[in-house]
């Protein structure tokens, strides 16, 4: 499981002006199950996503093709993390530790 972390770097009219082409992004990967939640910071100065995967190369692929990235309006930080316990809503995604 992954935490990514964004963080802005352009003033929020050009975040404004890519936001619809993000939200779509967003929710195409919501749709494929890859992200499981995702927000604003407060205060918004960036967001953070919750994403399943086992490749972190993957993870990371994915994040520039962000139209936030793409614009040059944001830096991603990836924390790749495992769950080894979650509330009892959450219980499908928790892991094991490796052996």
């Amino acid at each position: 499981m992954f935490v990514l972390e964004l963080t802005y770097i352009a003033p929020i009219e050009r975040i404004d002006a890519a936001l619809d082409e993000h939200v779509a992004w967003l929710d195409a990967h919501m749709a494929s199950g890859v992200f499981i939640a995702a927000g604003r910071k407060v205060p918004r100065d960036g967001g953070i996503i919750i994403a399943l995967g086992e490749d972190r190369a993957k993870v990371e692929e994915i994040t520039r093709s962000d139209p936030f990235t793409v614009a040059g309006v944001c830096e991603y930080t990836v924390t790749e993390f495992v769950a080894t316990k979650t509330a009892p809503a959450l219980e499908q995604y928790r892991q094991q530790l490796p052996s």
